[in-house]
């Protein structure tokens, strides 16, 4: 028999507890209690997701002067705009007067009405009308104007940022635009074919953690496993994302391999990328797919996966496509019962940390790092 040491319910969070080794082979895991507290989350909208640049739709859909549509950054509700001046702009969806929305769904229009009172916007965020606001003092409809926040396009889609003094997204994107481009992919062609969310019943740090390693593909991918050069699959990390080199191993004479894994010369022409806290790019000559990691609370998440494809059309270009999106499916399914099982696992009495695979897991010791970095940065 051995000894278990069953620790003590987690006390409230305390982030001086913890400090990430920045050697890996001497490097523990972030606490469970990191992952099961709810204080976590709120700290981690503060200073994770209301500071970094998240994707929050299409540039299609902002096309035209007049185009709009709303969307959220974690419970964020916000608006996009195209102006008549052709400008795209981002404010909270928020009427300064009594926090009714000024915009719902996606559309054209000229202005932005507030849903609750009927206050009016331009485009721009500039107040038009207050109806019935006479006699109100030290009052101005000039200095009123919807709450703004830095908004760009990138390739096929749109990023917000909620922290005015963010550095540009050029600080952490161009790196990864630059070796796409040097690649010879345009992502900017493409198009949306098909999205498909997923609610999975773990923290959204368990998921990310899976999707920085290689290390579970031989038992909870058996299929990939099979097809991957297992060897040759590694990790390298950058300041804000990493990138994962997985290549499918060479076929053999005589060899029949499995339809869901096999890759044509553009589909083996790959670059796969995670960008802090919560992207996933995969970028090939001919599609893109992007996933986006959401927390719903501190022990649920919605996982967003949108495929991109340069005009699929129908006969090979369509089955590659299917075969593309089916293949992944298989994968997330594959993934969701074991970050839900890890899930479980991290609220047990009998776990507290653990340790690092200095061979596989170097890209999960950068993201908790990062992790960390910006939850104890100074206010």
């Amino acid at each position: 028999m051995f000894d278990l040491h069953l620790d003590s319910p987690q006390p409230p969070l305390d982030l001086a507890s913890y400090s990430p080794n920045t050697n890996l082979s001497e490097a523990s895991t972030l606490p469970a209690s990191w992952y099961t507290d709810p204080q976590m989350l709120d700290l981690e909208r503060e200073r994770i997701f209301y500071k970094t640049w998240q994707p929050v739709g299409r540039a299609d859909q902002v096309r035209r002067p007049g185009d709009f549509f709303t969307c959220e950054v974690v419970g964020q509700p916000l608006v996009v705009t195209r102006g008549q001046d052709g400008r795209l702009r981002g404010f909270y969806n928020v009427c300064p007067h009594r926090a009714g929305p000024v915009a719902v769904g996606q559309g054209n229009r000229k202005s932005l009405q507030c849903r609750y009172h009927g206050w009016t916007y331009a485009l721009d965020g500039r107040l038009m009308n207050a109806p019935e606001f006479e006699g109100v003092k030290n009052w101005k409809k000039e200095n009123v104007c919807l709450h703004a926040i830095q908004v760009v396009e990138w390739g096929p889609w749109v990023f917000v940022n909620l922290d005015p003094s963010a550095a540009p997204m050029e600080s952490v994107y161009e790196p990864i635009n630059q070796e796409i481009l040097r690649e010879g992919f345009d992502v900017s062609k493409m198009s949306l074919i098909e999205r498909r969310d997923y609610i999975i019943n773990c923290n959204w740090k368990v998921y990310v953690d899976n999707y920085l390693e290689g290390y579970h593909l031989p038992i909870a991918h058996p299929g990939l496993f099979r097809e991957l050069d297992y060897d040759q699959y590694r990790v390298e990390t950058f300041r804000y994302h990493s990138s994962q080199i997985a290549p499918i191993r060479p076929t053999r004479d005589g060899e029949v391999r499995d339809r869901r894994y096999i890759r044509t010369e553009a589909e083996s022409r790959a670059l796969y990328y995670w960008i802090f806290p919560n992207v996933m790019l995969n970028v090939y000559l001919d599609n893109t797919s992007i996933n986006i990691i959401l927390p719903l609370d501190h022990e649920r998440t919605l996982t967003i996966f949108e495929w991109y494809f340069q005009q699929p059309g129908t006969g090979e270009g369509w089955e590659s496509m299917q075969q593309v999106i089916a293949f992944s499916d298989q994968i997330q399914q594959e993934d969701i019962e074991i970050v839900e099982n890890v899930q479980k696992g991290l609220k047990s009495r009998a776990y507290h940390q653990g340790r690092f695979s200095v061979l596989r897991e170097n890209g999960v010791h950068h993201f908790q790092t990062l992790v960390h970095e910006f939850l104890t940065r100074p206010d």
